[in-house]
């Protein structure tokens, strides 16, 4: 099946990178490279672009599709949380704008052996977005405890029927392993009333998120390197991430505050005395949101949010 994903906020982040013909840019989540082809055809032969996806299929089809500029791109294979490793193996030093755009690409959502979609009945439970490890959802849809599967449900899908759930699975798993989405779909199904069902959308969406953020330690993995990403800038250089639910949102809305004013003294000291400086400010207050145009045109733009942070002296 060929790659397939509709970069969203595309526009959007390109005018906020601000790119510079001969400066240097990294993609941290390559996917089709939608993005990382448009900042690509904005550099002279003097600029540089690092791109990295955990996806190999991602990283086979970034690559191809970014033939024509393969004098200033550099393609790699692994997690954004490592992208200060990635730039000292490529002979980079800071960047002028990092892009993050997180989330499941189309292609993933649309493969249907990729199993991250509650929709195909006899999908796998797989939902590793790097297909090296060996964890599967179908591994925690089996083997986490009934506690812990309510803790992920609960704090991951944020579902208000997170404890009956988890029974639910608990109680299905031993009578038969649970290794397809229908399967999974229908356990879950069973847990919710259906008055609720009629009204709250697919009863499996929130579930499937939140098993899928628990194996690829997503929200940990964003929160671990937004911090080094703004180490990683040059001076005005410029972070920009995207993020498709409330969970990320915040955890970048945070991130980027901190970064801003991170002075831990009381309010009433006439001056700060605890030495932590501002890397930088926050480039937009609100996030940008797709227009109406693009909500139109793509559907799963819907959730989307744009942040940008700016690197300082």
């Amino acid at each position: 099946m060929e790659f397939h994903h509709t970069s969203v906020l595309l526009d959007e982040a390109i005018e906020y990178l601000n790119i510079k013909p001969d400066g240097v840019y990294a993609d941290g989540t390559l996917g089709g490279a939608g993005h990382a082809f448009e900042v690509a055809k904005r550099l002279s032969q003097g600029g540089r672009l690092l791109g990295m996806d955990q996806d190999m299929d991602a990283v086979r089809a970034a690559t191809e599709r970014l033939i024509p500029y393969r004098d200033r791109v550099t393609v790699v294979h692994g997690n954004y949380r490592d992208m200060a490793g990635a730039f000292a193996e490529a002979g980079i030093d800071k960047a002028d704008g990092i892009l993050l755009d997180l989330g499941v690409s189309s292609f993933q959502l649309d493969t249907p052996e990729r199993g991250f979609s509650y929709r195909v009945e006899d999908a796998p439970l797989d939902m590793r977005m790097d297909r090296t490890q060996a964890l599967t959802a179908e591994d925690i849809v089996n083997e986490y405890s009934e506690r812990e599967l309510y803790r992920v449900i609960r704090d991951y899908g944020e579902d208000r029927f997170a404890k009956n759930i988890a029974k639910h699975i608990a109680a299905a798993r031993e009578k038969k392993r649970i290794k397809t989405a229908g399967e999974l779909s229908r356990v879950i199904s069973g847990a919710i009333p259906m008055k609720v069902q009629k009204t709250g959308g697919h009863p499996a969406k929130r579930t499937f998120q939140a098993i899928r953020i628990e194996l690829n330690r997503e929200l940990d993995v964003l929160r671990d390197a937004l911090n080094t990403m703004v180490d990683l800038l040059n001076p005005h250089g410029r972070l920009c991430v995207i993020t498709f639910h409330s969970l990320e949102d915040r955890i970048v809305k945070e991130s980027f505050k901190e970064n801003e004013d991170p002075c831990t003294c009381p309010r009433s000291f006439p001056e700060c005395v605890c030495g932590k400086k501002s890397k930088g400010r926050r480039v937009v207050r609100r996030p940008v949101v797709p227009k109406e145009e693009e909500l139109q045109r793509n559907g799963r733009s819907k959730s989307a949010k744009l942040r940008v942070f700016e690197r300082t002296e």
